[in-house]
């Protein structure tokens, strides 16, 4: 079963993540920390994502594939993997399915964790306030959002053309979401596409009505 996971900042997507490793032995693929692994294994395309991050530059989606594949290679008998911060463009994700056809395998089931954005917003707002982390700035974790919002959107129809696309009320307590994805996982084997009920307030349902 490999997955990909949606979710913005602060959705909860890594505790959901986390508990699927942990209850189902799924591997998570994190764009970032397999950036950060390479740049620190010093084998040779870990020198080369290091040169581009040292500069400053984005890495590509070809080295991010190659990345992938060098996981997927080293776990061969894996009983499937969480995609997390990838794809993010629909020339991503194309790469991704040619990738995954390569290897004989899939994207089994695409789960999206939907949010009312004002309510993160407020949550982060209170905790800044409360705690004063700068990574909790309000104004900082805007923009993320707006990033993530504006990146995504195009991937939906993508794969809800594939059926593959879930819709999970995020803003749930962490016992329901975990209960919901389980539900999904479960049922996708078969290949249909669930839907649940999903918060009417967020960037994604004024955008498609959700």
């Amino acid at each position: 079963m490999n997955i990909i996971m949606f979710g913005p900042p602060a959705a909860g997507k890594g505790t959901q993540a986390k508990k699927l490793v942990a209850e189902r032995g799924l591997i998570q693929l994190s764009t970032g920390d397999m950036l950060r692994a390479a740049k620190k294994s010093g084998s040779e395309l870990g020198k080369k994502v290091a040169g581009i991050m040292d500069r400053g530059e984005l890495v590509s989606d070809e080295i991010v594939i190659a990345l992938i594949e060098e996981q997927l290679d080293m776990n061969p008998n894996a009983k499937g993997f969480i995609f997390d911060g990838f794809p993010r463009t629909v020339a991503q994700a194309e790469a991704l399915d040619a990738l995954m056809t390569k290897h004989n395998s899939k994207v089994d089931s695409v789960v999206r964790l939907c949010v009312d954005d004002e309510a993160l917003v407020k949550r982060i707002t209170k905790r800044f306030e409360e705690e004063g982390r700068k990574d909790d700035n309000p104004e900082s974790f805007k923009v993320r959002l707006n990033a993530y919002n504006t990146q995504t959107a195009p991937l939906l129809p993508y794969y809800s053309a594939q059926g593959k696309l879930t819709e999970v009320d995020g803003m749930a307590d962490i016992a329901a979401v975990s209960a919901s994805i389980a539900q999904v996982l479960d049922k996708n084997g078969n290949g249909a596409e669930i839907s649940a009920s999903t918060p009417k307030k967020g960037f994604f349902a004024r955008l498609f009505g959700g």
